[in-house]
């Protein structure tokens, strides 16, 4: 082995990258094949081992994010949330290898699962814990501003950063909801909607709870700029 491939790092793999990453012990995170129910036993590991991955990060960015806002750091945030973004991207992403289980096969899987739920996912529920945060800073830098929501949107120039913030907790918000929504097209696809998940929760509540955002007011906002708009053109057309 040549000196620049000879591992410097400390471990016992023979290699720095094996080292670094881990990888004896990430590879050993899932069942050995003569422990399956079911062949694709691998493939829900995988899945949902690599998406609790993405959402740890996440929810690391989300953290510092917060921080820049608690400091006034707009920018320093911003730059954090197109990375938040790509982590949920990734996990919705993720959700589509699931369907090329069929529906018999997620049966045979299902029972090794035993009361496994996404509900006890650490991720979901740090996102669930983080999220709020970003907008509890939000409003405290909207009202040190002195102004509301409708004044932002409509000198969006004026007030730039804190309307590209308020953009951003957009955009993290519907990511999040399009990814919840995707998890229960796929549960519902694997299992029906007419029966109950693993911790017996029937499946039709979980698209009720898809109705969920974290920053309802960012979205009626588009509703009062529409009417606002309307109103500012029925007052031209009467005079």
């Amino acid at each position: 082995m040549s000196e620049a491939k000879k591992p410097v790092l400390g471990g016992t793999a023979k290699s720095d990258y094996e080292n670094y990453v881990r990888t004896d012990e990430l590879l050993s995170l899932q069942k050995s094949p003569s422990e399956w129910e079911h062949r694709d036993e691998l493939l829900f590991a995988v899945v949902h081992q690599s998406s609790e991955l993405w959402l740890k990060l996440a929810i690391s960015e989300l953290t510092e994010a917060t921080d820049y806002l608690k400091k006034n750091d707009i920018r320093g945030a911003l730059r954090l949330f197109d990375r938040i973004a790509i982590c949920m991207r990734q996990c919705h992403e993720a959700l589509d290898m699931l369907e090329k289980m069929s529906p018999w096969d997620y049966q045979q899987v299902r029972r090794a699962l035993g009361h496994g739920s996404g509900f006890d996912s650490p991720g979901f529920n740090g996102l669930r814990k983080g999220v709020p945060g970003l907008g509890k800073e939000f409003h405290r830098l909207l009202g040190e501003a002195k102004i509301d929501l409708l004044t932002l949107y409509l000198n969006d120039r004026k007030y730039e950063d804190l309307y590209l913030l308020a953009e951003a907790l957009t955009e993290l918000d519907e990511r999040i909801y399009l990814w919840r929504h995707r998890h229960y097209k796929v549960v519902e696809r694997s299992i029906g909607a007419k029966v109950s998940g693993t911790q017996g929760t029937p499946v039709e509540i979980l698209s009720k709870l898809n109705s969920f955002t974290f920053f309802p007011e960012l979205w009626d906002i588009r509703t009062t700029i529409t009417n606002h708009a309307l109103e500012q053109e029925s007052k031209k057309t009467t005079y």
